[in-house]
């Protein structure tokens, strides 16, 4: 019975941490260091507020590639150099397209690139 109980509860707290960590699609604008500003696409031509959103230490850079299957962005290669490589150093006028996972702290624990690499 207390096997049980204990069981229960770890699922129930998993769920509840999966559930608090968020998938934001849109804009980056700007990256500073560990802060990166963030406009979320709310439709195809309507953004959001900015909002500035600090990186965890733990971050992951990657590209994004689509899944036909499951119609689906997933993370592919990772990004040469993380947060320093030249999409982010040189984000244009228009920003870069991002997909960024957060935590349930607000903490940008993945980053995915939909932009043409070399």
């Amino acid at each position: 019975m207390l096997r049980k109980f204990v069981g229960a509860f770890l699922v129930m707290v998993f769920c509840v941490g999966f559930s608090l960590a968020e998938e934001l699609r849109g804009v980056i604008s700007k990256v500073d260091g560990k802060k990166i500003t963030f406009s979320e696409r709310k439709s195809k031509d309507e953004k959001g507020p900015e909002q500035v959103l600090t990186v965890a230490d733990s971050v992951k850079v990657v590209k994004a590639k689509f899944n036909k299957e499951t119609k689906k962005l997933e993370a592919g290669d990772a990004l040469e150099g993380g947060l320093t490589n030249e999409l982010f150093t040189k984000i244009g006028e228009k920003g870069l397209f991002a997909t960024v996972v957060t935590d349930n702290d607000k903490k940008i624990t993945e980053i995915r690139v939909m932009a043409r690499t070399k």
